[in-house]
């Protein structure tokens, strides 16, 4: 049986700081060494993403922005990306708007991710991009974004509070053309709301994967209410220790937290018994 692991990264493959410690590469490019087939699914795009995993050796495409994209790391491209309709993109920014909530938009043009925003309105937002933009190289434009909201646009998302994002999320998630994902930020208290083609989801992401690339099962390690949907398409459902209380209800199995290699441990204790069950 062809079996994929894939795991969510913060607050489940990463440690708090957050990073792949040394233990995990280890024990991940040991283990795929030996034939196991290892990706993750993230929220975070392809800026951020792939240099925080640089150290494994990942072999199969990984799930980007919630199962916008899905990304060969290896042969470095894009495999498949989900866009927004123009109407839909318009009629997002027009809620953004109304509440008074200011957002980034992202488009891929020729295999190019660009992050546009209007004004940057407070310090989380001014933090989310300038760690970006100096640490992990994302192209940012301020502009307009009525202006370029077109067919090439695949995400929008924002972070603040709850009480303020919340009627962002009930008006935009009316509109059938997307998805939404709304979760509390695992590094401080921030949420995030994220809307994204309804075609896009780390489910979905997992389906494309699983029917593509020949998976006859699928084990998935997650931690937040934006890995519930990964859950859904998932043969066995792991939640690692620090999980919030309703994956770890939706979850088959709960193992050790992230900040002490929880899934690395996992694996490595699993295929130690599948080799002396040989």
């Amino acid at each position: 049986m062809k079996t994929l692991y894939i795991s969510d990264l913060d607050g489940t493959l990463l440690d708090p700081s957050p990073k792949i410690t040394e233990y995990t590469a280890d024990t991940i490019n040991a283990l795929t060494a030996k034939g196991m087939n290892f990706t993750f699914a993230t929220a975070r795009s392809i800026y951020s993403a792939i240099p925080i995993t640089s150290a494994l050796d990942i072999n199969v495409p990984c799930i980007l922005m919630n199962g916008v994209s899905i990304y060969d790391i290896r042969n470095e491209k894009y495999v498949m990306n989900h866009f927004i309709e123009p109407a839909d993109s318009a009629e997002i920014l027009r809620i953004f708007e109304k509440h008074g909530v200011h957002c980034f938009m992202y488009r891929i043009d020729e295999e190019i991710l660009t992050c546009y925003y209007s004004e940057l309105t407070t310090k989380v937002m001014q933090s989310f991009a300038e760690v970006r933009k100096h640490e992990y190289k994302k192209p940012f434009v301020q502009c307009r974004l009525a202006d370029h909201a077109d067919e090439y646009t695949v995400y929008f998302t924002t972070t603040g509070k709850y009480e303020e994002l919340l009627p962002v999320k009930l008006e935009a998630e009316k509109l059938s053309g997307v998805d939404i994902a709304f979760y509390l930020d695992v590094y401080n208290d921030s949420w995030y709301l994220e809307i994204f083609s309804h075609k896009a989801s780390k489910a979905n992401g997992i389906r494309f994967i699983r029917e593509n690339y020949g998976f006859d099962k699928v084990v998935a390690f997650g931690d937040n209410l934006n890995d519930l949907p990964m859950f859904e398409q998932a043969d066995t459902k792991i939640a690692v220790g620090n999980a919030r209380d309703e994956v770890k209800a939706a979850a088959d199995i709960v193992i050790g937290t992230n900040d002490k290699d929880g899934v690395a441990e996992y694996l490595v204790n699993l295929f130690q018994a599948d080799d002396l069950n040989a």
